[in-house]
């Protein structure tokens, strides 16, 4: 791990050098900021590939907005994830508009399915270890794999109020964890149990296409998009799928977000006031979404490659990534965005600065619980606790906790590499994180 965190700070150990407390020029033209995808995920595991963004300042008039910008990656991940993307934002393309499109693909033969309402579906940490012989257990281990295509457009109202509408469309692969790649049991998965249950369909059990129609409204009077110092981001939108192709799983998704960033005017730190940050955010689901979508977040510009479930780095920090699947949920994100210094390196713009972080949330709607409920009392490998259908009532409605701290290294005021650890604050048997969750990417998480 210091490894990682050496390398992530190397740019700022190289700079200590160069420090200026002057700003530099606005940027033109274009910019290109690619990096080794050198990182760490908790869920994951060790990252390696390449990733980055390319901008488009025109003449500087925009800056530190750009007029294009483009983001790529390409990388895999020691716990078997690959992902490849590339995506393109822009408010300048079209007058008047904004423009966001992205293709992303998707290959996780590891992908962890914890079973649906978060803290009802018990973890049991002694089926997914290693084993003497070597071999593992990966109980909540199954296959996933997507395509996406993302296209959203918006359109000025008056002054920062926008309207937005767009598409989605998915194609989704599902299927047993194949044990033969990873040394492990294949017969013995919550993914399977759930299928024979009738948890998850054997219309939806591999997977299917899915194209998702949305439209709603959009709020932006920040200063600075990717690292705000003031004003307040918002939008409500729904999101729904019709059922093209008769397979009884039509959904509407009420989609709701509202952050708002306060600069506080303490006026003696060189690299800047620090600013206190909270996200609000609300999903709720009518209709009956096909298990391999719920994860989904949906967002009208994502900030990252991918927004599941609460828990992960687009949530709830601190939790395991996908453990709350629900038809509804709501989270908060609070946190104090502190710069510590700012410094200019090859007439390129720096900034370091700490983000000490509370995240909590909840179900608002469980998915499919009456059923879950049938299943937990049937199934042994599953309810081994002995929990009764009482306990599962009170367990999905856990209030989510987790804190934390991060450390950011922003350059030219858009580009920011982000490390951060959380703990989560919930009773360790709900067995809803490791004991230390760490993080190691790119931007703030809202």
């Amino acid at each position: 791990m210091k490894r990682f965190l050496s390398i992530f700070l190397l740019p700022l150990l190289v700079a200590t050098g160069a420090f200026a407390q002057n700003k530099g020029a606005a940027k033109t033209g274009w910019k290109v900021s690619p990096f080794p995808a050198v990182s760490y995920d908790s869920n994951n595991g060790f990252q390696y590939g390449i990733f980055g963004d390319i901008y488009n300042y025109g003449d500087g008039t925009t800056y530190p907005d750009p007029l294009h910008k483009f983001s790529f990656e390409a990388s895999h991940f020691t716990k078997g994830r690959s992902r490849f993307r590339l995506s393109y934002d822009s408010k300048y393309l079209i007058p008047d508009m904004r423009l966001t499109v992205s293709a992303i693909y998707v290959s996780d033969p590891l992908y962890q399915f914890y079973g649906y309402n978060g803290a009802a579906s018990i973890f049991h940490p002694d089926l997914n270890k290693k084993l003497e012989d070597g071999s593992f257990l990966r109980y909540n281990s199954m296959q996933r794999s997507f395509f996406q295509a993302f296209a959203n457009i918006q359109g000025i109202i008056s002054g920062p109020l926008n309207w937005a509408a767009g598409f989605t469309y998915w194609h989704f692969k599902a299927g047993s964890f194949d044990g033969s790649k990873f040394q492990a049991d294949p017969a013995f998965s919550l993914y399977d149990a759930y299928v024979n249950a009738g948890l998850i369909g054997p219309e939806e059990k591999n997977g299917g296409n899915i194209l998702e129609l949305r439209a709603g409204l959009a709020y932006n009077s920040r200063d600075v998009e990717a690292a705000p110092n003031r004003g307040i981001n918002a939008d409500v939108f729904l999101n729904g799928a019709p059922d093209f192709t008769k397979s009884g799983h039509a959904y509407l998704r009420l989609c709701a977000n509202f952050s708002h960033f306060v600069r506080i005017p303490v006026g003696f730190i060189a690299a800047g006031d620090p600013v206190f940050a909270y996200h609000l955010g609300l999903q709720h689901t009518w209709g009956d979404a096909p298990f391999y979508i719920q994860q989904n977040v949906p967002q009208l510009v994502p900030r990252r490659m991918m927004s599941e479930g609460l828990g992960g780095n687009s949530t709830i920090r601190g939790m395991y990534e996908n453990r709350v699947i629900a038809d509804g949920f709501a989270w908060a994100n609070t946190e104090l965005r502190i710069k510590f210094v700012k410094f200019q390196l090859f007439n390129q713009d720096f900034y370091v600065a700490t983000n000490p972080f509370f995240d909590f949330g909840m179900i608002t709607k469980p998915y499919r619980f009456t059923q879950q409920q049938e299943f937990e009392l049937s199934h042994p490998a599953y309810g081994t606790s002995g929990t009764l259908t009482q306990d599962m009532e009170k367990r999905v409605g856990t209030f989510l906790m987790s804190a934390g701290i991060g450390l950011k290294l922003a350059w030219n005021e858009n580009f920011i590499l982000s490390a951060e650890i959380a703990h989560n604050l919930n009773d360790r048997s709900l067995g809803l994180a490791a004991p230390l969750w760490v993080n190691i990417i790119t931007n703030y998480s809202f």
